[in-house]
């Protein structure tokens, strides 16, 4: 292999240098440009932006883009909204009545039901939530399966490497909504079978009678295959909602006014300090 000329060597060698001390003496340049002494924000980041000699480093970490920094910093901590249509755009909460995409009124209203049974009382919306998650996810079943059968085979290697063959076979083979459309023929047929009545016109001891028996039913039971994908789904979106993360006690996504445990750490060398 041939040596590198020292000119690249020495490029190299600063690439690795970008360090944590680094990103902080750029994010205090953009904040003194942006935020102390009034320059416009094309200036600071003309001032700031020496993006070319880094145009062909590999995908990795490197220094902000002071474009980056100086919208940021200009947002006076306000929220971030990005263009509509971007890869990071927000949902918006839709305040119009819910229409389900994959399941009609009287098949929603079951898995409804289906859904407060596994998860109990919980909160309204959550439960929304929930039950708006599993028709999304029914929904767009056979696009994701569609998608699974033309991943490049590299990806799928490395799916297979990371979930095992049987998760990824089953993501590509799987029909979500033939089996809805079977599970709820078997549920009727069940529910008036035992009761001589549909699910939703079941009381509720007979309606968690009827649960139950889906729960042990042989595996190749058409009810109790639908019944698991609800439940799978439910929980899936439940605790994906606000008050699932919180009954979670979800650490993550956290803002700290302070660093923790910075406080404790001042006052013990105050103290030391003093004691000195």
């Amino acid at each position: 292999m041939s040596e590198q000329p020292p000119k690249e060597k020495k490029q190299d060698a600063a690439w690795d240098e970008i360090t944590r001390r680094q990103w902080i003496l750029r994010l205090g340049e953009a904040a003194a440009l942006v935020g102390f002494s009034g320059f416009a924000p094309e200036i600071a980041a003309a001032l700031l932006s020496d993006e070319t000699q880094y145009a062909n480093l590999p995908p990795g970490l490197y220094l902000p883009s002071a474009d980056m920094l100086v919208h940021a910093l200009r947002s006076g901590h306000q929220p971030l909204v990005p263009p509509p249509g971007t890869e990071t755009d927000y949902v918006q909460l839709s305040s119009s009545p819910f229409h389900p995409q994959f399941f009609s009124p009287a098949e929603f209203a079951i898995v409804t039901r289906l859904t407060r049974i596994i998860l109990g009382e919980v909160d309204a919306a959550a439960l929304s939530q929930a039950t708006q998650w599993i028709d999304l996810w029914f929904s767009t079943a056979a696009e994701i399966r569609q998608a699974a059968r033309q991943l490049d085979p590299s990806h799928r290697v490395l799916a297979v490497a990371y979930y095992g063959e049987p998760a990824v076979r089953d993501l590509e083979s799987a029909d979500p909504q033939a089996a809805a459309r079977d599970g709820f023929s078997e549920l009727r047929k069940l529910s008036e079978a035992n009761h001589g009545r549909g699910f939703l016109e079941l009381d509720d001891p007979e309606q968690l009678g009827v649960v139950n028996s889906l729960r042990t039913a042989q595996p190749e039971s058409a009810a109790r295959k639908f019944f698991e994908l609800v439940r799978n789904q439910a929980i899936q979106g439940y605790f994906t909602s606000a008050p699932g993360i919180a009954e979670l006690d979800y650490k993550g996504n956290a803002y700290h006014p302070t660093c923790p445990g910075c406080a404790a750490t001042d006052a013990h060398d105050a103290s030391s300090d003093q004691n000195k």
